[in-house]
């Protein structure tokens, strides 16, 4: 069965900075099965001092990530109040995009898709493994497209990648880190 999260009207669509953030924290809990789980140590920690922009620099395996959300101007946002889900591409999941894909989207004059790319990978509210375990549904992003996530098999498929670590915890949300480079139709 599929299910919306978030109806579309909660979203501004195409800009992060003017999206409208509603809803009661949803986080995937720790041990769900799904992916790899922060322990209640690193949970603690990142979700009382570091925002999602912090997590991922201190995670040193999201760079291509952090250097495109500056290029595109949403790291104010992203370090915002929140709360954000954000299915964090790893560099290893940009290195599979085909030769040039990333040097040409860093371009200032690919801003405008840059940050629909970006924030097809954000979700308002904070979503864990946990809210969403045993169902199909369909995410309202942050870029006003729909973004189908099924975590009702022995992981969680966001669009056409896998979550690889999730419920990583921030003071502003909560990073799930995928595989793929998630590329809205």
């Amino acid at each position: 069965m599929t299910s919306t999260l978030f109806p579309r009207s909660l979203v501004a669509a195409g800009a992060l900075a003017t999206a409208t953030v509603f809803g009661a924290g949803v986080a995937l809990a720790g041990g769900s099965g799904y992916g790899t789980a922060a322990s209640g140590a690193q949970v603690a920690s990142a979700a009382s001092s570091m925002d999602i922009v912090d997590r991922a620099v201190d995670a040193k395996a999201f760079t291509t990530l952090v250097a495109a959300v500056s290029e595109a101007g949403l790291v104010e946002t992203l370090k915002g109040e929140g709360p954000f889900t954000v299915f964090a591409p790893n560099d290893a999941a940009f290195a599979k995009l085909p030769a040039g894909t990333v040097e040409d989207l860093l371009k200032p004059e690919n801003r405008e898709t840059l940050t629909t790319i970006l924030t097809y990978h954000v979700v308002p509210g904070k979503v864990t493994s946990g809210d969403i375990a045993g169902q199909a549904l369909e995410a309202d992003t942050v870029a006003g497209i729909p973004l189908s996530i099924d975590a009702t098999g022995s992981g969680v498929m966001v669009g056409g990648a896998t979550v690889t670590t999730a419920d990583v915890m921030a003071s502003n949300g909560v990073i799930h880190v995928i595989d793929t480079v998630l590329l809205p139709n």
